[in-house]
């Protein structure tokens, strides 16, 4: 479901800050509607070094989980022949708000990105119930956003409790439906 509203690149761009210790402006997306793409980083020098795979996560996934090992995923190698030419385009916020939704989390900083996340991840849970419809989800996590208080730099513990109070709070108010 985050895929289809592009929260997932949203939370990548943020999972990026914290990982590469980067500020929020040195982090950007663009669509690759190919997913061949998988990411991308670009040098001082303006080199840019890309990480090209098939389009099936389960590549990622496994790296993720071997890290620092590789192992055969059983998957075809990928053919930049025949893949041809590779599309890039600039994300459409208006036709994928949650992306702009999660973008203003990270440039907000603080207790926001754990705001947006909670709520996303109870919305979609709510969605995927049943309980509430596909285009109610952003409209959800912004209103989320807007009235849980700010925290400039909380600690994990807040971050927690913070997590589980706006996921609880997202299911109760919306999943009577």
């Amino acid at each position: 479901v985050d895929c289809a509203t592009l929260m997932n690149k949203g939370l990548e761009v943020i999972e990026a800050k914290w990982l590469f210790d980067l500020e929020p402006e040195q982090v950007s997306v663009v669509q690759h509607r190919e997913s061949i793409v998988h990411s991308m980083v670009e040098f001082v020098d303006s080199a840019v070094i890309a990480q090209l795979g098939v389009p099936d996560m389960r590549v990622p996934i496994q790296y993720a989980l071997l890290f620092p090992e590789r192992a055969a995923s059983g998957l075809p190698g990928l053919d930049l022949v025949k893949a041809g030419t590779l599309h890039f385009e600039e994300p459409d916020t208006a036709r994928f708000p949650a992306l702009e939704l999660a973008l203003s989390a990270l440039r907000a900083g603080g207790s926001v990105p754990c705001v947006m996340s909670a709520a996303d991840k109870a919305a979609v849970e709510l969605f995927l119930d049943g309980k509430i419809g596909f285009l109610d989800i952003v409209p959800i996590v912004e209103k989320e956003m807007e009235r849980t208080g700010y925290a400039p730099d909380p600690s994990l513990e807040e971050i927690i409790a913070l997590n589980d109070e706006v996921e609880q709070r997202v299911l109760k108010d919306y999943g009577s439906g």
